[in-house]
């Protein structure tokens, strides 16, 4: 076990250790945001445990606290968590076997699987994985636990500006992927359709019904490959 933490050399820790202080940060604002649109302190902290994904919380917790259904806050969480179909057949050696898999699945994030990916060797890999699954286990429920305790003495969130941070996290996660002009076309497309069904359809939907954008994304798909 020493010797599996050894792989973990030169700036790597440091570089893991700053991402998961990001993201405790960003869990400050999140239960901050969630007590005083109303949750109980605790639900934030629960839900940084159990589900592990600031993005679908944050987006759960923003249309129930817009007025939309607990149905679709629950269907756009989904949404946004089906990316880890993809994380999952990408990093199927640094899981484990057993109980242990159970658990390196649910450490499975955006952060975990890019420190990963970015390792040569196999048991180095498996290392990074860990230690910043992990990281990320304790500091986004701590930071969730701070953010409650803030919201809950400063129930104006708006003064500290702290209702800006969902937009920003959501458009943070999405920006580094729209690397293709069908991608950004798809992006901009939904975003638009989103913002037209807005006025008209209960808070929460109009995330969902710009998934009829999705076509876009294979039309002139192969441009790359023709020029």
């Amino acid at each position: 076990m020493r010797s599996f933490w050894r792989t973990l050399d030169g700036t790597l820790p440091r570089d893991i250790a700053l991402v998961c202080l990001a993201v405790g940060v960003i869990g400050v604002s999140y239960g901050a945001l969630a007590v005083a649109s109303g949750f109980a302190w605790w639900f934030p902290v629960l839900m940084g445990v159990l589900v592990l994904a600031a993005s679908s919380e944050f987006l759960f917790v923003g249309i129930i606290a817009a007025g939309g259904s607990p149905l679709a806050a629950l269907l756009a969480g989904l949404l946004v968590n089906a990316r880890h179909l993809p994380f999952g057949l990408a990093v199927p050696d640094v899981l484990g076997a057993g109980r242990r898999k159970v658990l390196g699945t649910h450490l499975m994030n955006d952060e975990t699987v890019v420190f990963a990916l970015a390792q040569d060797e196999p048991e180095r890999r498996r290392a990074t994985y860990w230690l910043c699954g992990l990281g990320i286990l304790v500091c986004w429920p701590a930071g969730a636990a701070l953010g409650a305790l803030l919201g809950s003495v400063v129930r104006d969130t708006d003064a500290l500006g702290l209702d800006a941070m969902f937009p920003a996290v959501i458009l943070a996660l999405t920006l580094p992927a729209l690397t293709s002009r069908p991608l950004r076309r798809t992006a901009l497309a939904g975003a638009a359709l989103a913002l037209a069904v807005t006025p008209y359809l209960p808070a929460g939907l109009p995330v969902l019904a710009a998934l009829a954008a999705l076509p876009l994304c294979t039309v002139g798909s192969g441009e790359g490959a023709v020029r």
